[in-house]
């Protein structure tokens, strides 16, 4: 071995890095050089975070707040964390049944962590976010990816779930809305999911239910340990306050479960960052107690913004965007474009190939949907406001006529 050869942790070696912000700092590269680039790449509102959750921050500084708080998260907070999902969820939890971490991706990772050991199997639907196999695989387990394309509206089916879970199943993973589709689970859905996993008691749930406040068309929300109750037990349910309230860099991310999980979560996450920013967790705490007019305002015009898109998107030669039900982001089958040649010569081999040709061509950013387990696929972030949108669209509609 060369002695300048380092060695990894052999589980990280095998890791992929995220694609969405593979293609951000591509972007950046880009936008440093002078091109301007509009970019569909990143999951986030772009929104400002709302005035009186930024004051409240302000205030935290002012009155000293900025020491380690308990692991777990400050005793206000869990007890604002636990007061949502019993009035929001219907779970029936008190503030010691909560944790609060530095971000939601952090809920997901600790809970993993602190379960899986090597041969263990978690149960990934496809389209995935991109981070859920790679969590799964850096604690050395393997995800059992299953494919949920448009014919099943890019959602788990209970006759597939029944077929994925094995005897070394530890966890299934269910996003609603989701990332990248959009897709939201209805009621009756989950109702069924639930009965499959009723029958195989060593599965245990994990929820992402971030996009809960982003679901349009008049629709409700449910969460799988709400519709079955029976399920709490071995359910994890994890939100925050990242996409709701447009506070993605403020990373804070909270969830509920059995007490066993959380006791073991917050045990890693003590040996780890410890407890998230007292600034953000004051400011967090402001997001969930204050007023809430925000989260519907946005969703209105996230709403109006995915109509737009859907509309633009099947205007557009070689593309077809099915209806997201929520979350804000559009997953674009291009299919009709592969095999195609570029106006620069760049022959569209992959969805890969797309969205690269989209960034050097058109100067537009979006990502794979095979970095989301499902080709040819692109996945379109509509958190911009219509101008810039229909300025995309457009540069788009000429990319896909040029071919």
């Amino acid at each position: 071995m060369n002695r300048d050869q380092h060695i990894l942790n052999i589980h990280l070696a095998r890791a992929q890095p995220s694609a969405t912000y593979r293609m951000m700092d591509r972007v950046a590269v880009r936008r440093a050089s002078g091109t301007k680039v509009i970019s569909l790449s990143a999951g986030e509102p772009d929104f400002d975070t709302p005035a009186h959750i930024r004051e409240a921050a302000i205030e935290a500084i002012r009155a000293g707040h900025t020491r380690y708080t308990q692991v777990a998260g400050m005793r206000a907070l869990r007890e604002a964390v636990a007061a949502k999902f019993r009035n929001e969820n219907g779970l029936e939890v008190g503030w010691q049944d909560t944790i609060v971490c530095s971000g939601g991706k952090q809920v997901i990772y600790n809970a993993l962590a602190v379960t899986l050991n090597e041969g263990d199997e978690v149960i990934v639907p496809a389209p995935y976010w991109v981070s859920y196999p790679e969590m799964v695989q850096l604690c050395g387990a393997r995800p059992v990816i299953v494919t949920c394309g448009s014919e099943s509206g890019f959602k788990l089916t209970p006759q597939a779930l029944a077929d994925a879970i094995g005897s070394r199943t530890r966890w299934v993973i269910l996003n609603s809305p989701s990332n990248p589709t959009g897709a939201v689970y209805t009621r009756d859905e989950l109702a069924a999911l639930a009965e499959v996993l009723l029958a195989h008691p060593h599965v245990q749930v994990l929820s992402d239910d971030i996009y809960e406040h982003l679901i349009f068309d008049g629709a409700v929300f449910h969460t799988i340990a709400q519709v079955e109750p029976r399920l709490m037990s071995r359910t994890l349910t994890m939100n925050g306050v990242s996409k709701a309230y447009a506070m993605t860099g403020w990373r804070i991310g909270f969830g509920t479960g059995p007490r066993w999980l959380l006791d073991a979560m917050e045990k890693l996450q003590g040996q780890q960052t410890s407890g998230a920013s007292s600034i953000s967790q004051h400011a967090a705490l402001a997001a969930l107690t204050g007023p809430q007019q925000f989260i519907g305002e946005t969703c209105s015009v996230f709403e109006q913004r995915r109509d737009l898109m859907v509309r633009l998107l099947n205007e557009t030669p070689g593309l077809s965007c099915p209806t997201p039900g929520g979350a804000f982001y559009a997953f674009v089958s291009c299919e009709e474009l592969i095999g195609r040649t570029t106006a620069a010569g760049t022959k569209l081999n992959t969805d890969d190939d797309v969205a690269g040709a989209l960034l050097d061509e058109a100067n537009v950013a979006v990502v794979q949907g095979s970095a989301f387990g499902l080709a040819p696929y692109i996945r379109i972030a509509y958190a911009l406001d219509d101008d810039a949108l229909i300025d995309a669209c457009r540069a788009i509609k000429r990319f896909c006529h040029s071919l």
